[in-house]
């Protein structure tokens, strides 16, 4: 990997020659443009084994680079004005060489060749701000990151970083269970270089009528690019304590499921009048006591993808999790991907009956 460089304002970035490798593959039609967030930890490792699924699946769409973005502080301004410690940024330049050294060749592990890969780094008090800064730089389509530290393994934390994102970020973010690194399809390629390596294989939305319909299409293009079939799944809740106790219940659940299932059969015949034959989708309404337990229920398959449909709460916020979708996303047991309130646009025809 070629030595960093430091800018004017004490940051540390790659040089020109490593992100003019970038702007070449910028502006192809139809490409699907990753960008992985990653730190030299668990969670950064986490982060990088999803993104070079997600690379991988998206070849079939156009050969893009795979960016890896490792946000650091900015430097410390010294004695004069537009001045920095020197100290500082001989620092930030050797950790971020490091950093970056580390990412590229664990992703070689991973089938990602150093020729495909676009290797920057970016000056940030945040982490998650300067992921948002780096994708709207970099044009891309995706965030990719591992979960915070400290959650439980195989499942999603929601630390500083995802929280920034997931409120403000311009594209979908793909979150990474804790422990990816080791349970994810790849890991058979590394461990057992003689089995054939696995992927993704599918995209499961979670969907709730009517207003998911407008947001449903854009996931369903994110599942199409990915080449992953669509399987469409609603959570039928029991009410939780005394109430689920009472006469009745059962039939009212009953109701609900077939509902829901009228519901997802409307949904999947909008997606195969968009998409025909080429996306095949599934249709499940699980019922059960509570997200976790109801979520845990349902099957997935090992290159699963869990997606969720942000919440429209918030006028201002691009992403806001409501609680329904924040217990979805801490129960899967698998990646999950949030995609920015808005980002869909309604399917023909229905915007009338949406609003």
């Amino acid at each position: 990997m070629s030595e960093p460089s430091t800018t004017e304002q004490g940051g540390v970035e790659p040089d020109g020659a490593e992100q003019h490798g970038a702007e070449q593959h910028r502006g192809e039609p139809g490409g699907l443009r990753v960008l992985v967030g990653y730190s030299p930890d668990e969670r950064g490792d986490d982060a990088l084994a999803l993104a070079a699924l997600v690379w991988s699946a998206a070849q079939s769409d156009r050969n893009a680079p795979l960016t890896v973005v490792h946000v650091h502080p900015p430097a410390w301004p010294a004695h004069g004005p537009g001045s920095v410690d020197a100290e500082w940024v001989a620092y930030l330049r050797e950790q971020a060489e490091e950093a970056l050294a580390r990412a590229a060749a664990r992703l070689g592990e991973l089938g990602v060749p150093s020729q495909e890969l676009d290797l920057r780094v970016h000056a940030h008090r945040g982490s998650g701000r300067g992921l948002m800064e780096a994708a709207r730089e970099t044009g891309a389509d995706l965030v990719v990151i591992g979960s915070a530290p400290g959650g439980n393994p195989h499942r999603i934390a929601l630390g500083s970083t995802a929280d920034r994102l997931l409120h403000d970020s311009p594209v979908p973010v793909m979150l990474a269970p804790r422990g990816y690194a080791e349970d994810s399809p790849h890991h058979t390629r590394v461990v057992h270089p003689h089995h054939p390596a696995r992927r993704l294989e599918r995209m499961t939305v979670a969907y709730w009528p009517p207003r998911g319909l407008e947001d449903l299409t854009a996931m369903a293009d994110l599942a199409a690019r990915l080449g992953l079939p669509v399987r469409l799944l609603t959570l039928v809740l029991r009410p939780p304590g005394p109430a689920a106790r009472l006469g009745g219940v059962e039939r009212a659940l009953g109701r609900q499921a077939a509902q829901a299932d009228e519901d997802l059969r409307e949904a999947a015949g909008l997606l195969g009048a968009r998409f025909g034959d080429g996306m095949p989708v599934e249709r499940l309404a699980e019922v059960g006591s509570g997200v976790s337990g109801t979520l845990g229920a349902v099957d997935m398959l090992p290159g699963e993808v869990l997606a969720c449909l942000s919440g429209h709460h918030g006028p201002l916020l691009r992403v806001f999790l409501g609680e329904r979708s924040g217990k979805i996303v801490r129960a899967a047991p698998c990646p999950v991907v949030v995609l920015p309130r808005g980002a869909g646009a309604p399917f023909a025809g229905e915007e009338a009956r949406i609003r």
